[in-house]
């Protein structure tokens, strides 16, 4: 909602005001703006900056190699030196069998520009994963004139659950919830979620979720990524009420399928895509087959083969957290050294932080995590 995506903090109607002013059709504390416009806003935002401070903010254009120290190198042999280096490099590409296989028909980063181009008006595709990027791409196709069939799979078959039209009213937690142990947390949870709307009380959860991972110890977090994660995300990443409805109404006219499986082989040839796909439960079924496949699962989390992290973690310089999910970091979101030691000259924020605050993607999340990085390299000494 546009009332809460605001890239100020302390002027949370900020978003919902440039809205009015430069697009007031898509104005409204509780509307749903595509992601175009709020870069469009963000990028304004930024300008604003740089005019009002001169010298402030210097962009510069390149591929960042590698992060010394307090510096970054990049591919044309320029060094950027200062006294501290923030990773925000959002996320990095799929790694999937779909990615594995991505040429020719098999279309492997749907962002690309141009990416769905040779897609024809009538062609069927196959999408892997029903998540955010699979809504996108399928309503993308949709606004352009398409009027193929999409059958998408993935290993549970969960999609984004819908926001209700009005405003979702946070459910404060409960002392159970933030003080005793994860299963008895969960129970409370489920029990807050059938005494009242599910979608408050996950917005009751939003302010507190980092220090409540944060508190969990390894074992509890492998449990909550192997059985729980799937469900968080289509319950905490939700669409607009109106995006929910288009979807249901492609499914209902036959042109939307979702499938829970695991792919097991894509082929493709000069006509098309083939996927044969093990279902989550029940016997075998046919092949998938379609013009087209699209990649939508999502980002990878291999920081290991990462080409800027990479050499950080061989050198010691950083290390994996204990689940590998990312690098390890401190409540101050630092890197931690293979020993230990956090380095006040080399901090992550965003996507990249998510082994150690779990939630570092929406906008809220990230804005609150941008604020305690700029208190962190405000009070380390240079």
């Amino acid at each position: 909602r546009a009332n809460r995506m605001t890239a100020v903090e302390g002027r949370p109607d900020d978003f919902v005001n440039w809205l009015a002013a430069h697009h007031p059709d898509r104005a409204g504390p509780e509307s749903f703006a595509p992601r175009r416009l709020y870069g469009l806003y963000v990028q304004d935002r930024l300008t604003a900056v740089d005019a009002a401070h001169p010298g402030l903010m210097t962009r510069i254009t390149g591929e960042v190699v590698a992060v010394e120290d307090g510096a970054a190198r990049l591919a044309d042999g320029r060094v950027i030196a200062g006294d501290a280096v923030v990773l925000a490099t959002g996320n990095p590409a799929p790694k999937t069998a779909a990615a594995d296989a991505a040429d020719g028909r098999v279309i492997g980063d749907p962002w690309a520009p141009g990416a769905l181009d040779r897609i024809g008006p009538t062609d069927d595709v196959i999408v892997v994963g029903t998540g955010l990027t699979m809504v996108d791409m399928v309503l993308w196709l949709e606004a352009r004139g398409w009027r193929g069939r999409a059958r998408t799979l993935s290993r549970r078959g969960l999609t984004p659950r819908g926001h209700e039209a009005r405003p979702d009213t946070p459910v404060p937690p409960t002392d159970d919830l933030l003080h005793a142990p994860p299963s008895r947390r969960l129970h409370e949870a489920r029990r807050l979620a059938g005494a009242a709307d599910w979608r408050g009380v996950m917005e009751g959860l939003r302010p507190i979720t980092a220090d409540l991972w944060r508190d969990a110890d390894t074992a509890t977090r492998a449990r909550l990524v192997r059985h729980l994660r799937p469900w968080w995300d289509v319950h905490r990443h939700r669409i607009a009420d109106s995006i929910a409805a288009a979807l249901s109404a492609l499914e209902t006219a036959g042109r939307l399928t979702v499938t829970a499986g695991r792919v097991s082989k894509i082929e493709q040839d000069a006509e098309g895509v083939t996927l044969t796909y093990r279902p989550r439960s029940g016997p075998a079924q046919p092949p998938l087959t379609a013009r087209w496949l699209l990649d939508c699962t999502g980002p990878g989390h291999e920081p290991a083969r990462d080409p800027l992290t990479g050499p950080l973690l061989a050198s010691g310089r950083a290390r994996l957290d204990a689940l590998k999910l990312g690098l390890d970091l401190d409540a101050q979101g630092r890197v931690l050294s293979a020993d230990g030691k956090p380095d006040p000259r080399l901090l992550v924020l965003g996507p990249p932080a998510r082994a150690a605050f779990w939630e570092t993607i929406a906008v809220p999340d990230i804005r609150k995590r941008i604020e305690a990085v700029v208190k962190t390299l405000t009070e380390t000494p240079a």
